[in-house]
């Protein structure tokens, strides 16, 4: 089965019907039914971040979103691990010349354990590192 990588990016574009990309996330999202999904939980930490300030209406659907990708068959959420901190750290520690997260490091690190080659994000970075961006 052909994995994608999201990134925190795609679950903020389809939450939030004021971002510049929601729309193309709904389009990939229902041009895509059968696509099986990886994120992290760290990745959902960031998506929940984002919403922290939003008021309570987007925190309540940030927070059912995030319920409903925990739990959706065809969507694989990675737990948090010292394992995926510390390859996550060491790519961080490698990249010292970019400006990559921590979140994105971990993120570029499942990618690359899984062989992943495609991202749902439109952030450069993973391209910097040779993955396929859709957005």
């Amino acid at each position: 089965m052909n994995e994608i990588f999201a990134d925190a990016f795609y679950w903020i574009a389809l939450a939030n019907p004021a971002d510049q990309w929601h729309t193309a996330a709904q389009d990939f999202d229902g041009n895509h039914t059968d696509a099986f999904l990886v994120t992290t939980e760290e990745v959902l930490t960031e998506f929940l971040n984002y919403f922290a300030e939003a008021g309570e209406h987007k925190r309540t659907i940030a927070g059912q979103m995030c319920l409903q990708v925990c739990n959706h068959p065809s969507i694989l959420v990675l737990p948090q691990s010292s394992n995926s901190f510390a390859r996550g750290f060491e790519l961080y520690q490698n990249r010292l010349d970019k400006g990559y997260s921590l979140t994105d490091c971990i993120s570029m690190s499942v990618c690359r354990t899984r062989g992943i080659g495609q991202i749902l994000t439109h952030d450069g970075h993973f391209g910097q590192e040779g993955f396929l961006i859709l957005f």
